[in-house]
């Protein structure tokens, strides 16, 4: 990876893990709030699984953060992050198939949902040490 876009994939990084933090800590402060704000078309509103996902959320922001920190765990780190935050966008996706939203959604959903994913996929696999090897 080039000394420029490793600039640009931290700042990336770095942007990503607090954003995920932030929804996180939300979801897990404020889980009444945020549920009526973002999710309550849903379903019915369960404290318990917004914490948890507010958890996870945390976990893998921190994982972004931290690989936007330190390059030489970048592989690691954002993979872990992109798991989650990769995983959460199909099931966006495959509801969307299923007939339980309407497909206005994949547009809605893009920016927080799968333009992350996307980003920290492609970082993911960018950083592997064979495609730093190709640069």
């Amino acid at each position: 990876m080039s000394e420029r876009s490793r600039d640009w994939t931290t700042w990336i990084l770095l942007l990503l893990g607090a954003g995920a933090i932030v929804n996180g800590l939300l979801m897990m402060v404020t889980s009444e709030a945020w549920f009526e704000a973002i999710a309550a078309y849903t379903g019915p509103y369960n404290v318990h699984l917004v914490q948890d996902v507010g958890a996870a959320y945390v976990t893998a922001g921190a994982a972004a953060f931290w690989a936007g920190r330190r390059p030489e765990w970048r592989t690691p780190l954002a993979t872990s992050a992109a798991l989650f935050i990769g995983i959460h966008g199909l099931i966006h996706v495959v509801e969307v198939l299923r007939g339980l939203h309407p497909a206005s959604h994949l547009i809605e959903d893009f920016p927080g949902v799968y333009l992350p994913a996307l980003l920290l996929g492609w970082i993911a696999f960018r950083s592997r040490p064979a495609a730093r090897a190709q640069e």
